[in-house]
């Protein structure tokens, strides 16, 4: 048996674009909220997101529908002087706002938290920034890339020594983030619950990458010597390094000091325990490379499913690196809803990957396919009080499209 949606009967309007606001509304759609997409007439860029290199091309619309799924749809101009009754309208109706438009934008369009929560004094306002409010660079845009994993420190450690920073998977930091925005949302929710008044929240990609890499920074903090970047020939602990086996398949393992004699047992060479090069913790360390190659020697002697076996029988953490192209093949993603269906996106995208929330003994909404370019514009209107005089006013006034826009399977 399973309980209701969490969140049914909870509005919420996103109003952000790309993939860190968006994907903080979608963990909600997920349970049952109803979430309206606000976008401009165009349609915001990340509909074409699998069109601009180095994402993978495809001429399915994949990034949106990932970041969209089970939205209704509005098209609005917000430039023009009639959206401004609407999104009046949206903030009255809502119990949650997201929005991550650059703050001297948002002041011009007057989206900023007194101007969409004076009459709604339960709204949940929800603000996404690249660099934080305050500070020299609070204005900066900012991407996932640069705000969280440059900013933060994350991709300077994240290389080989000697190596120059590498190109991070696009949306990364954005969807650790959005996790952040949906956290200060429920947060916000459950005091909304005890008090009855709404609150303004705010993350951004810099603090989720500084809080991602905190393990470092707090380091960094109290002054801690760092041992450098990482060199797999020469590791600072060769039972926590990149090895690879005979069928070419890259691992890592994570053996710490407990485990170490019982891997080495298991892969039948307990004898490195006593080798005078690693006999102590001292010559360990001073050995690391020497070390480090006769396990390369060892791991390149069998297969990626001798060693599978091999650690899974000591219990000692282990994960073979593999390509996207494998990962959406690994049956743990089905067997824990990973990867689920979805609905309606058409016979290039008939799954999809869930948020990383799961609550025992209830149910997600079933996926289905992102709203169309102002789908759900007469529907959304209407249910907020609009006439059908005023629709066609608002299109007049070029606020909404002139005309319902035709269903196109690629936007």
């Amino acid at each position: 048996m399973t309980e209701g949606n969490i969140f049914s009967g909870l509005r919420v309007v996103d109003l952000s674009s790309f993939i860190a606001g968006p994907s903080a509304a979608t963990i909600l759609s997920d349970f049952g909220a109803d979430v309206i997409k606000v976008e401009p007439l165009e349609g915001e860029m990340w509909r074409i997101g699998q069109k601009i290199p180095p994402q993978p091309h495809s001429e399915v619309p994949y990034p949106f529908q990932l970041a969209n799924r089970n939205k209704r749809g509005v098209a609005l101009n917000l430039k023009a002087a009639s959206a401004q009754q609407v999104l009046e309208r949206l903030a009255k109706w809502a119990d949650v706002f997201i929005v991550n438009t650059p703050h001297p934008a948002r002041k011009k369009l007057k989206l900023e938290y007194d101007d969409v929560a004076r009459s709604n004094p339960r709204l949940i306002y929800a603000d996404l920034t690249g660099f934080g409010e305050n500070g020299p660079d609070a204005n900066l845009p900012g991407f996932d890339l640069t705000a969280f994993w440059a900013r933060s420190g994350l991709l300077f450690m994240t290389r080989d020594a000697g190596e120059p920073p590498t190109w991070p998977v696009s949306g990364s930091g954005d969807n650790a983030t959005g996790v952040c925005i949906y956290a200060a949302i429920a947060t916000a929710l459950y005091r909304r619950e005890h008090t009855g008044k709404g609150s303004y929240v705010t993350t951004s990609l810099l603090a989720a990458g500084v809080w991602s890499a905190s393990v470092f920074i707090q380091a960094a903090l109290c002054g801690a010597s760092f041992y450098g970047l990482h060199d797999r020939t020469h590791p600072a602990n060769a039972a926590l390094n990149t090895y690879r086996s005979s069928d070419g398949t890259w691992f890592v393992l994570v053996a710490t000091p407990d485990k170490v004699p019982a891997v080495l047992k298991a892969m039948g060479r307990e004898d490195i325990l006593t080798d005078p090069r690693f006999s102590d913790p001292a010559k360990v360390a001073q050995n690391r490379p020497q070390l480090t190659a006769l396990l390369d020697e060892l791991f390149a002697s069998q297969p990626m499913s001798h060693w599978y076996e091999v650690f899974n029988g000591v219990h000692v953490p282990f994960g073979a690196v593999r390509e996207p192209q494998e990962v959406v093949n690994d049956p743990q993603l089905r067997a824990n809803d990973i990867v689920v269906p979805l609905v309606g996106a058409g016979e290039g995208l008939t799954s999809t990957i869930s948020s990383p929330i799961q609550v025992h003994g209830v149910s997600k909404v079933p996926a289905r396919r992102a709203p169309r370019i102002g789908e759900h514009n007469h529907e959304v209107l209407s249910e907020l009080g609009f006439t059908t005089e005023d629709i066609d006013g608002l299109r007049a006034s070029g606020a909404i499209p002139p005309v319902q826009q035709k269903p196109v399977a690629a936007d």
